[in-house]
């Protein structure tokens, strides 16, 4: 039995793509049976995420460690997390080795530490993704188990590989971010039926991330009159937020859109959203023009803003910050691209480009053959 232990959480950002690679690892012939499973936090949404995500026929086994959250600047948080972060280390290492796990896949987060720890100290490689332009901290940490155990380094932008140490270049493979299959192959009509509008009703969708975005919900709730002018606005608010949102004429606030995304990403003419990495790559995927607000400032490391640029630059995006993010600049985006079919045409085209790379695809390729080379396949 081959056993391929992943690991991510904290947002579902650190998680779905990982369940891409876990879809397409599953859909190839091993040569011998095996079985995946995933090691996340015991205390958040990362259990349902990952059981909920994929068809019940390639459902993955979640095993929960304690997670303390990493931090660049000092909080008395920090204290009792040193304690987590230490617990989650050797809960894991239990878990890798009662479950004989022969290589781990790590998708980030701050969860993903102590597992990818763990692997190293057992002599597990250590393969991992980092989703965003610039790697995060816990990727940084986990570089160095990575080439502890002459694993493999999967990166969803060419220039990301400037961030990353000399000795780890010949494990690097650029691989774009993995999408779910179910995103290529959306369909309009479940989306129009998912959501009850009427044939013929041009669809802006509005993205927060999976916990929604306070900002976002607040600007579209200023320009509403404005937005739907054109469009029926479907708002994915998140579930803390969605209560401070009425639904009326053409628009449809909802908490969370889960296995329907795909259809209505499909349906969608036009997305607003953050940049974070599941979202923007989602939308590139489904070939979608989008109008990115990243999230900004101090308490954020600027990741979604460089995001948002490769993006922007590309062509496949307009994005509002330093200070651009108002009410009367999001209308006028709106709505100038309602109005203007050919440059909606030409982002979208930019879009489908990039997400012409089929991360997930080349991931999977790319780990089977690793474990061809081990001769555990």
């Amino acid at each position: 039995m081959l056993n391929i232990a992943f690991t991510g959480g904290g947002t579902g950002g650190h998680i779905y793509p990982g369940l891409a690679v876990a879809e397409k690892l599953k859909s190839l012939p091993a040569g011998r049976e095996f079985r995946i499973f995933w090691i996340g936090d015991n205390s958040g949404r990362d259990r349902s995420i990952v059981e909920g995500a994929l068809p019940s026929s390639m459902a993955l086994e979640f095993f929960g460690i304690p997670a303390g959250k990493l931090r660049r600047y000092f909080s008395l948080k920090t204290i009792p997390d040193v304690f987590k972060v230490a617990a989650g280390f050797f809960a894991a290492r239990k878990i890798l080795k009662k479950q004989k796990a022969h290589i781990l896949f790590s998708k980030g987060g701050f969860v993903s530490v102590p597992p990818c720890a763990a692997a190293a100290s057992l002599g597990i490689p250590v393969c991992t993704h980092e989703s965003d332009f610039s790697p995060g901290l816990a990727t940084k940490i986990n570089l160095r188990f990575v080439r502890k155990t002459k694993g493999r380094v999967f990166i969803a932008y060419t220039d990301t590989a400037r961030f990353m140490p000399a000795a780890l270049t010949d494990m690097i493979t650029v691989s774009g971010n993995p999408v779910r299959r179910s995103f290529r192959n959306g369909d309009p009509v479940k989306g129009r039926e998912f959501l009850g509008i009427d044939p013929g009703e041009r669809v802006l969708l509005v993205l927060g991330g999976s916990q929604g975005a306070r900002e976002i919900n607040d600007l579209v709730r200023t320009s509403l009159n404005d937005l739907t002018r054109h469009y029926t606005v479907v708002h994915q608010a998140g579930a803390a937020h969605v209560s401070d949102l009425q639904r009326a004429k053409r628009y449809i606030p909802l908490p969370y859109i889960n296995e329907e995304m795909p259809h209505v990403l499909a349906l969608a003419e036009l997305v607003l959203g953050r940049s974070g990495a599941g979202t923007v790559w989602e939308a590139a995927v489904s070939g979608k023009p989008m109008i990115l607000i990243p999230l900004s400032g101090s308490g954020t490391r600027g990741d979604q803003v460089e995001n948002a640029r490769f993006f922007e630059q590309a062509g496949a995006a307009l994005v509002l910050t330093d200070g651009g993010e108002t009410a009367e600049n999001l209308s006028k985006a709106v709505n100038d691209l309602a109005e203007d079919p050919h440059k909606r045409q030409a982002m979208a085209a930019a879009a489908m480009r990039i997400g012409s790379l089929d991360g997930a695809t080349i991931i999977g390729d790319s780990v089977h053959n690793f474990l061809k080379e081990k001769s555990w396949v």
